[in-house]
């Protein structure tokens, strides 16, 4: 037996059930972000081996690391110099697998599976991110509650994770019951027509591409989504406001800032930060005003646009990408997850605003109560190493590479390829990639077919989170032919991109 184990879910716990989420999400203004990331530091440096390892391989003393502008010069972490140099039990603490107790999987670029394992009491301070969502949204502390996970079930992180927390959220006194068909439609159509109508209010939980399906093939199967007053919550995916709004009009939902919310998580440390009622109104503001959102951005493109909690997950940046801190199974610091991004405070955002004549505070107030909280900001494009995420399947371009290499293929084409999510007029998503034909050879139907169907082979082979979590009807990319030079995708004498 294990007491160490048994006294940390006591401890956490307790905290838990009996710390009010509002005293939770002031507590980094009473307790410095920066002194806690130092003191995550100090912690690891005594009780990680391979982190041990790692700063002795760069010569660095850890005793020395003294103030925050040191842990500033710290090396980032990355999985390639860190993750997948040493061995997993190495990246616990104390060395000790079996203090945790369960373990997630992400897929690599080559299929190779990274392994995550975490404890109870890293899910229950990830839980606070589902009860803000759950709370200041929902109101499901008064709302009979079903939670509908349709995330994939499995190894992958999402789904048990997201069940777990919503349960976490149940013991602590909400009125939440969960349910998991997972990613089967099917499953998802018979729990919400017969369950549905015997609470207040439906959650479905899940990526957005997949959700949206669900909702649109429900309606032709006669789903009245609007008796069962249905709320969301995505994860993995950007998505522009007029998407948000599409699926909200379908489902009867009639509160743009309080009836769904995105989380912003990864398979290294579970939940990072998660949409607001606030950051909602803030980003539907900026959808309407491009000028001010590329003011505020850099980019004319609009991003996912979240607070999180410095004290849980504290963000640093790093040449316009995002570096986290943060304890979990495998405790991260100064970990360069490589999404593209940057940090805004709750002041300067708000004057930011003011300067464009938007006080969003007033502006929510006049929609609903709840979800006003002076955390900071995060705002993600998405990964910067050229991926795309393709209802929350990373997708890599080596992956597609290697179907143009099959010896039925290579003949016709070049190489040179661009993958991009689009979306059709009805903004379902596809997944289109455009392959520029080798010198001299003419676009056929057959080609293209052949291609698709190679392109779809590799990707079920090598990416188990595209073949379990993309539903079959959208597994097969829609690919496009050009010739070789085409000046839009491939213009000679420039450094070709395989990712838009």
């Amino acid at each position: 037996m294990q007491e160490p184990q048994r006294q940390r879910v006591i401890t956490a716990f307790h905290d838990f059930l009996n710390t009010p989420l509002a005293v939770r999400l002031e507590q980094h203004r009473h307790f410095s972000p920066e002194a806690t990331a130092l003191a995550l530091f100090q912690s690891v440096t005594k009780t990680v081996p391979a982190y041990q390892a790692f700063l002795k391989e760069y010569g660095i003393d850890p005793t020395s690391i003294e103030t925050f502008e040191d842990f500033q010069n710290l090396p980032l972490l990355t999985k390639e110099n860190y993750l997948r140099r040493y061995p997993l039990a190495n990246l616990c603490r104390n060395g000790q697998l079996e203090s945790c107790d369960i373990i997630a999987v992400s897929s690599g670029s080559t299929g190779q599976p990274t392994f995550w394992p975490r404890f109870l009491t890293d899910e229950l301070q990830i839980t606070t991110r589902f009860e803000q969502i759950f709370y200041d949204s929902f109101h499901a502390d008064t709302r009979r509650t079903l939670a509908v996970i349709c995330f994939t079930l499995g190894t992958w992180v999402g789904g048990i994770y997201t069940a777990n927390c919503c349960r976490y959220l149940a013991s602590k006194g909400y009125p939440i019951t969960v349910i998991t068909p997972g990613n089967n439609s099917a499953e998802i159509f018979r729990v919400v027509k017969e369950l549905g109508s015997l609470f207040d209010q439906v959650v479905l939980l899940g990526y957005p591409p997949f959700i949206k399906t669900i909702i649109d093939t429900g309606i032709a199967q006669g789903v009245k989504w609007n008796q069962y007053r249905i709320k969301m919550v995505f994860a993995g995916e950007v998505f522009s406001e007029e998407w948000r709004s599409l699926v909200r009009e379908r489902v009867g939902a009639t509160n743009s800032c309080y009836d769904s919310a995105s989380l912003y998580g990864t398979a290294d440390a579970g939940v990072l930060g998660n949409e607001t009622p606030l950051s909602i109104c803030i980003r539907r503001f900026l959808s309407q005003n491009p000028d001010a959102a590329r003011s505020l951005f850099g980019e004319s493109r609009l991003p996912t646009l979240v607070q999180y909690d410095p004290l849980s997950r504290f963000f640093e940046t790093y040449e316009g990408t995002l570096v986290f801190s943060g304890n979990n199974g495998i405790p991260l610091v100064r970990y360069h997850i490589s999404d593209q991004g940057g940090l805004i405070y709750y002041d300067e955002m708000l004057q930011f605003l003011a300067d464009w004549g938007f006080d969003p505070v007033t502006e929510l107030q006049r929609k609903g109560s709840r979800g006003i909280h002076s955390l900071p900001f995060v705002y993600v494009f998405g990964r910067s190493h050229f991926t795309v995420s393709y209802f929350g399947a990373n997708i890599y371009p080596e992956n597609v590479t290697v179907g143009l290499e099959q010896s039925s293929i290579q003949d016709w084409v070049t190489g040179k390829f661009v993958l991009q999510v689009k979306e059709d007029t009805d903004k379902n998503r596809f997944l289109s990639v455009v392959v520029e034909l080798a010198p001299g050879e003419e676009e056929t139907e057959g080609k293209r077919q052949a291609i698709a169907s190679s392109i779809l082979s590799q990707l079920l082979r090598l990416n188990s989170e595209f073949a379990n979590y993309v539903p079959v009807e959208y597994q097969l990319p829609q690919v496009t032919l050009k010739s070789t030079g085409d000046p839009e995708y491939f213009p000679l004498g420039v450094k070709h991109r395989y990712t838009r």
